[in-house]
């Protein structure tokens, strides 16, 4: 398989997608951009590459694919904040689930069979055993994560009758940015904790931390944060290795390692040298106490390691961004 292969990425222009495609590119794919532009930001992809539309359009989506060629899906777009998915339910669902039957029906009429789905730790729930391994039981405890297994469960259907072979890469915390400072975390509104504890050192509004009463050595929750690079890195190992006739599987992506959040703004104030302002409020349902990946499995099969495996490191990162953003 050609590495020049042209790939659509959905949801390319956000987050992760914008980091995923950054390496693609590098690596000597074509990645073709589809976004709607509602989560991402146009500056984040080269105009020559982002075509701007919903993926619920399965026949434009399907046009496209055939048109440019395309091997081989990577899918991002979805909606991501938990707390808005349990207000928003039916809205999740309709996007999350509704967007990716569009989206491999688009496929099928394409005659597109590979897809890296971009999947969440929450899946799992509030696991029974930490850290976690891929063979824990699908639990949900919030709309988000429910989307995220209907789809896992969707592909293993789609694979048995169709031949749609997938990857689904379950992740813990992303975080951190580019090195260059030229992509980060632009979230509306932000839900995530480093940025969030960055921006209270930038505004000097104080950050909420939910909940010191956790079993944990600190009291605060302990998760497994890792870098939007080594994401990224995850989803083009997924990609490469379907290309050159993989099976359908799922991995986590994560460190292995766990930090509480108290952990992350101690992190924060050695990278920035000021303190952190904060205040302490009550814990948020649904929110397990300790969240850890074991990704031996994506390690031994696709020979995957995380590079950024210092918290510091990571949060210098978001830092760097951070001031380019002002």
């Amino acid at each position: 398989m050609s590495s020049s292969a042209a790939i659509l990425v959905t949801g390319g222009a956000g987050y992760i997608g914008s980091h995923t495609v950054d390496l693609l590119i590098r690596r000597g794919f074509n990645p073709v951009v589809v976004d709607n532009l509602s989560k991402g930001y146009r500056h984040n992809v080269s105009p020559e590459r982002l075509h701007v539309f919903d993926v619920a359009d399965t026949r434009r989506l399907a046009a496209l694919m055939t048109e440019l060629k395309v091997e081989a899906v990577i899918h991002f777009a979805a909606f991501i904040a938990v707390g808005e998915s349990v207000g928003e339910p039916e809205v999740y669902f309709r996007n999350n689930i509704g967007g990716t039957l569009s989206l491999v029906e688009a496929m099928r009429r394409a005659g597109v069979t590979r897809l890296v789905f971009s999947s969440s730790a929450a899946v799992y729930g509030t696991p029974e055993r930490v850290p976690v391994a891929e063979d824990a039981p699908f639990a949900p405890v919030s709309p988000y994560g429910e989307s995220k297994a209907t789809v896992e469960r969707i592909l293993g259907w789609l694979d048995r009758c169709r031949g749609l072979r997938s990857i689904a890469l379950r992740y813990f915390n992303a975080c951190g940015a580019s090195p260059d400072a030229r992509l980060g975390e632009e979230h509306v509104p932000e839900t995530h904790l480093i940025p969030l504890v960055l921006r209270a050192v930038r505004t000097g509004a104080p950050v909420t931390i939910f909940g010191r009463d956790y079993p944990t050595p600190d009291g605060t929750c302990i998760r497994d944060y890792i870098h939007v690079c080594d994401l990224a890195e995850a989803h083009v190992a997924a990609l490469e290795a379907l290309l050159n006739g993989a099976s359908s599987g799922a991995f986590n992506v994560g460190t292995g390692a766990g930090h509480s959040v108290l952990e992350v703004l101690r992190a924060a104030e050695e990278v920035t040298g000021s303190r952190i302002p904060h205040r302490f409020g009550e814990r948020r349902a649904g929110d397990p106490p300790v969240l850890v990946a074991d990704s031996s499995r994506l390690q031994r099969t696709f020979g995957w390691r995380p590079r950024y495996t210092s918290l510091v490191d990571i949060v210098a990162t978001a830092w760097e961004f951070e001031k380019r953003r002002q």
